[in-house]
């Protein structure tokens, strides 16, 4: 059995702001700092991990960075696979900014976004290349709240129709005998109270 552990990045100011990201290099702000420092605290705590992949985008490769401290590892591989969904022209731009630019139907625009398709496959192919390096291993993977969810869609259809993933959330997929089963999803019970309340409240 293989065990893929995705973690989302901790919260960044645009976040915060409600400002699209998408594949915009934001770091981390002091908030998302502790965030990680508390997931990195509950790995260290739980079963071991053997591998650690990054997304190349500097929120991902932060947390994974004070992760990795934590676990006495390093991070093995930057992964621009598992990069977060551009955005394309709404990058940078608040809600209330897209509809003043460009209308409150801008969904339906092509202001050339990735599509959650092509975002999906890439996840695949991120997840396939370590089941190939590590089987039977435990790998964490941290990413991006879009990247994940297209990814946890396309994987488990009938199980995922929506995602909503919390900034340092954990899930865990496992594959046994070529099949996936998710036994945990969205956890952030290693969050102070207060601050899982701040993340739901302010979360792009």
């Amino acid at each position: 059995m293989t065990t893929i552990g995705f973690v989302r990045h901790g919260i960044t100011d645009w976040n915060m702001q409600r400002i699209a990201q998408g594949s915009s290099d934001i770091p981390l702000n002091e908030t998302g700092r502790e965030q990680a420092r508390a997931i990195a605290e509950r790995l260290a705590q739980e079963e071991p991990w053997d591998a650690i992949i990054s997304s190349d985008l500097i929120r991902a490769r932060e947390t994974a960075e004070i992760i990795a401290e934590k676990l006495g590892m390093s991070v093995s591989r930057i992964e621009p696979l598992i990069r977060e969904l551009s955005g394309g022209q709404i990058e940078g731009s608040t809600e209330e900014e897209r509809i003043q630019k460009w209308g409150v139907d801008w969904r339906t625009l092509d202001l050339g976004m990735e599509k959650k398709e092509e975002g999906a496959k890439r996840g695949r192919e991120a997840i396939e290349a370590a089941l190939a390096k590590y089987p039977g291993k435990r790998v964490l993977m941290v990413s991006h709240g879009a990247l994940i969810g297209t990814t946890l869609k396309s994987l488990l259809p009938e199980r995922f129709t929506k995602t909503n993933l919390h900034n340092t959330s954990i899930t865990i997929l496992e594959n046994i005998e070529s099949k996936w089963e998710c036994t945990l999803y969205n956890c952030t019970k290693h969050l102070p109270e207060m601050v899982q309340e701040e993340v739901a409240g302010k979360r792009k």
